[in-house]
């Protein structure tokens, strides 16, 4: 992508607050003690915005990853050590930090990545709301007690830490997901290395610098939060390295299928958060007024590049012509443009790549029988220099159309027609590889019902009369079949970084076996 303008005032002033020094290569190396000769090629970072240079990285080279390890596995012996409530305090105080840094934060993460400004300081909330859940946490890491089938004996089992976790993290979410896995990890008494995605770095490095401040006012070291800017090369060393007992990769499927084998054949654990092929059904039955409201934030939100985001549309025929109706007088009067404006809707896509991915798959619908009801244009003109800007599109198609069945990452909405009863809609929803998000919108509540049942969705996360979107951080995040079926967040999702114990303790004077086996010497 070429440059288009130079930084505004108000985006040099972010990347001073947040202390990202985007014309110093080597502060990527995640060593604050790299020079501008470690690692490797230099990459620069242009925003898709307005095209202008945001600043370059050090890409990490082999010999700066081994560095981060090392330092990662000296913080782990320290982390490792302090009572978990402790633990819990230091989150806190990231909490803290991250609620001093959301606006200037939340700024660059629209500016680097694209989304609008008010989902750039959502997406900071979710930080902060997952160290509050992570402090909560700190207190109440529990086992359990059963009871033996020995007399004077005392089972129990216990957790403990990992050790290193490594986060590979998305270009569409660039700062929240690693919250996710990083706050719980840490206060598991892990260690975390993060490779933030290639096409965002800047943001990993603000991140990195506001634990920083927090671990140095603590006097606590660098390698307990561990930053390592690279390429696919990154992500492959970390998934094949034994030192790393747990890998969270979030991105496509194809990338987790390459981490999910790479960290199996060692016999690590992988959490994988992949695809999403999200549907919403509306039956007969629902509020329209909610159930479309749902649908356009659910379709353009982020420009479609949520793993969440709404792509497929499940229509009872009885209310298809309206719901389209509704969509088509909606869909010519978004506001797209610049996602620092507060009255823009929707932002740009991440780059060139995205944009030729949006007008492909187009294409092929259409191909393949797709109608074009609106949309699909890239905008052209001063405001839209960057080249990443398109209009939303709706299509009218099959639900066994290829392209259909597959993830488009960008604003694509199929409309799909059933005619039968709700079990119909759910069996056309469920047909696909991926099982991430899922919603209904009916006042039925035997519709309802069935939909949440055993015999309804098959995904990870099923929601009635809300959309596929906007997960709160107190449930597991994740999904089923393509999607890796990992979880993330809330619920009891923390057990997955921590390794089980199960310890029995004899304080009796005999030495009885289980099951009643005699064995005399």
């Amino acid at each position: 992508m070429e440059t288009t303008q130079t930084l505004t005032n108000e985006m040099q002033q972010v990347l001073q607050t947040l202390k990202v020094d985007s014309l110093n290569p080597a502060y990527s190396t995640g060593l604050h003690s790299g020079s501008a000769t470690e690692g490797g090629a230099t990459k620069e970072i242009h925003s898709p915005v307005d095209g202008a240079l945001i600043g370059s990285v050090k890409m990490a080279d082999e010999a700066i990853y081994e560095k981060v390890v090392e330092q990662a596995q000296k913080g782990f012996m320290v982390w490792r050590k302090m009572p978990a409530p402790q633990r819990g305090e230091i989150i806190r105080q990231i909490g803290l930090k991250l609620r001093e840094y959301k606006e200037p934060l939340g700024k660059l993460v629209t500016y680097e990545m694209g989304k609008i400004y008010q989902e750039g300081l959502g997406e900071v909330q979710e930080m902060i709301d997952i160290c509050d859940l992570a402090v909560g946490h700190s207190r109440q890491l529990y086992g359990f007690t059963m009871h033996s089938e020995r007399p004077n004996h005392r089972m129990y089992d216990q957790y403990h830490p990992m050790g290193i976790v490594g986060v590979i993290s998305a270009f569409n979410f660039p700062v929240a997901v690693w919250a996710w896995n990083a706050m719980i990890a840490a206060v598991c008494g892990n260690v975390v290395i993060w490779k933030p995605s290639e096409k965002t770095p800047l943001t990993g490095i603000a991140c990195q610098n506001i634990v920083a401040e927090v671990l140095k006012e603590n006097d606590l070291p660098e390698g307990i939060f561990n930053l390592v800017i690279g390429d696919a090369e990154i992500g492959s060393l970390m998934s094949h390295d034994r030192r790393i007992p747990l890998v969270s990769a979030t991105g496509s499927t194809r990338m987790g299928k390459k981490v999910g084998e790479a960290v199996g054949a060692r016999l690590g654990k992988s959490l994988l958060e992949l695809g999403g092929n999200n549907a919403i059904i509306i039956t007969e039955h629902a509020d329209m007024e909610m159930a479309i409201r749902a649908t356009v934030f659910g379709a353009v939100g982020t420009c479609g590049q949520r793993c969440t985001s709404t792509r497929r549309l499940i229509i009872h025929e009885s209310r298809y012509e309206e719901v389209k109706e509704r969509l088509l007088k909606i869909y010519p009067s978004l506001s797209i443009g610049n996602p620092l404006d507060g009255k823009t809707l929707v932002g740009p896509m991440i780059d060139h790549e995205a944009v030729a991915n949006f007008k492909k798959a187009l294409q092929n619908v259409q191909q393949e029988g797709g109608k074009l009801l609106v949309g699909g244009e890239v905008l052209e003109g001063e405001s839209y220099a960057s080249g990443n800007y398109v209009k939303p599109a709706i299509v009218e198609a099959e639900p066994q159309y290829e392209m259909v069945q597959e993830e488009t990452f960008a604003p694509i909405l199929y409309l799909l027609k059933y005619q039968g009863e709700v079990e119909e809609a759910i069996s056309i929803q469920n047909n696909v590889k991926q099982g991430l998000s899922s919603a209904i919108f009916t006042q039925n509540l035997l519709e309802a019902e069935t939909f949440l049942s055993y015999q309804g969705s098959d995904c990870g996360i099923a929601n009635v009369n809300i959309g596929t979107s906007g997960a709160e951080i107190g449930g597991a995040f994740g999904g089923e079949k393509d999607t890796g079926g990992g979880r993330e967040s809330g619920s009891d999702a923390w057990k997955f970084y921590m390794r089980r114990q199960t310890n029995t303790i004899n304080y009796s004077t005999e030495l009885p076996l289980a099951q009643g086996i005699e064995f005399n010497i």
